[in-house]
């Protein structure tokens, strides 16, 4: 393939890059800007916070919420290796097999570490 047929491509991906780009910069320059002491406060409710207003959660919580994300997204792609299982090459069951075996490897890893065995 010659360079010059990847020229739509390369317009494309240019536009898809600069327009949210664009859009983003130009919605600053056309936003009102109502600024007042009251907008500037920690919460816009009208009430006055007591003590300070930023909380640090535990390292467990979000441990926990990678750990969801990852075996949901792993449940999407088993259900659709199971609805094809029957017309799938050996090679495409030793890949899931494979990827099977590292996720449950890894889920393994992440309950045997003394962070979260709360789980």
């Amino acid at each position: 393939m010659l360079g010059h047929d990847y020229i739509p491509i390369a317009i494309f991906t240019l536009l898809a890059i600069s327009f949210p780009t664009l859009t983003f910069f130009m919605g600053r320059f056309f936003r009102p800007n109502n600024d007042n002491p009251l907008k500037r406060s920690t919460y816009e409710c009208g009430e006055t916070p007591i003590g300070d207003a930023h909380i640090q959660f535990h390292f467990q919580y979000y441990m926990f919420a990678i750990l969801f994300v990852v075996f949901d997204i792993v449940t999407v792609f088993v259900l659709l290796w199971m609805v094809a299982y029957n017309a799938l090459t050996i090679e495409a069951k030793a890949i899931m097999g494979v990827f099977m075996v590292c996720s449950l490897l890894g889920l393994w890893y992440a309950l045997s570490k003394e962070d979260v065995i709360w789980i």
